[in-house]
């Protein structure tokens, strides 16, 4: 009989959040597969848990997959963490998830914390829809379609951000979505120098203490229809805005006019006219 793998759920900041069930679980396996193993040893010696681990992470994934479920087809149970969070959240694991699947292995999740609904919880957005989005693109040209797509979206949207580019991602927000959409900045959640930022993107930067730390970002809601003023915008707007949307294929220019129209308030063929006539 195989083995199982537990996807456990380790603190974002504070140690105390981990859960009574993921510590059993860290105890009672075989082995622990770390993304760090540095950083998961500062949890388990908290909790003088002496579990042998072993790394997994984005670099040798592909090869230590297939050993680590030789290991689940032989008995033997193993617990997947990532550094912080829930694994498998723009961190490594998934090769590992899918094949134990594949072969047949029973798969577990161990919920616990997670930074986008720590962050959800106190931003005061929205209680229905949200959706998470992993970090911006790199690429500049890149960047202004992801952002321009963001914006027109109806509901709110989660993303991480490194703090050596989240200075360059406020100022791409303030031009792209615009300064007065109100955004949630969490910086360093749960930990000891934890700062939540709830303002208009243009006062963000100054608002934060710091700009060292992890983020996450909670832009609200795009506007709904009876709150857009009733002067439509000008053809050179929206072909600007369909522009961004559609720049390297990211987004069809269909689609694009379509997004355009909902934020706008305006009908299809109507954003159509403005964009081509400009009138």
């Amino acid at each position: 009989m195989s083995g199982t793998l537990y996807v456990v759920a380790t603190p974002i900041g504070n140690l105390e959040d981990v859960s009574m069930r993921a510590l059993r679980i860290l105890r009672e396996v075989s082995l622990i597969a770390a993304e760090d193993t540095r950083r998961t040893g500062r949890l388990l010696q908290h909790y003088s848990i002496s579990t042998r681990t072993t790394s997994l992470h984005a670099h040798n994934e592909r090869e230590k997959t297939p050993r680590l479920v030789e290991q689940l087809m032989r008995g033997e149970s193993i617990a997947l963490v990532s550094d912080a969070g829930t694994p498998l959240v723009s961190d490594p694991g998934r090769a590992l998830v899918n094949a134990a699947r594949a072969a047949g292995v029973r798969v577990e999740p161990i919920p616990g914390p997670s930074a986008v609904l720590t962050l959800l919880s106190v931003a005061g957005f929205t209680d229905r829809e949200f959706s998470f989005v992993g970090f911006p693109p790199h690429r500049a040209k890149d960047r202004k379609t992801w952002f321009a797509t963001l914006a027109a979206r109806a509901d709110t949207v989660v993303f991480f951000e490194a703090p050596h580019r989240i200075e360059a991602t406020i100022g791409e927000m303030t031009d792209i979505i615009g300064p007065q959409r109100v955004v949630a900045v969490g910086r360093e959640l749960t930990k000891a120098h934890e700062q939540v930022v709830i303002c208009p993107i243009s006062a963000v930067l100054g608002q934060l203490t710091s700009l060292k730390g992890e983020f996450t970002i909670a832009v609200s809601p795009a506007a709904p229809v009876s709150e857009v003023p009733a002067a439509p915008p000008s053809g050179d707007e929206l072909r600007r805005e369909v522009g961004l949307m559609t720049q390297n294929g990211a987004t069809s220019r269909r689609d694009a006019v379509k997004r355009v129209a909902e934020r706008h308030g305006l009908a299809v063929n109507d954003v159509y006219r403005l964009i081509e006539h400009g009138q």
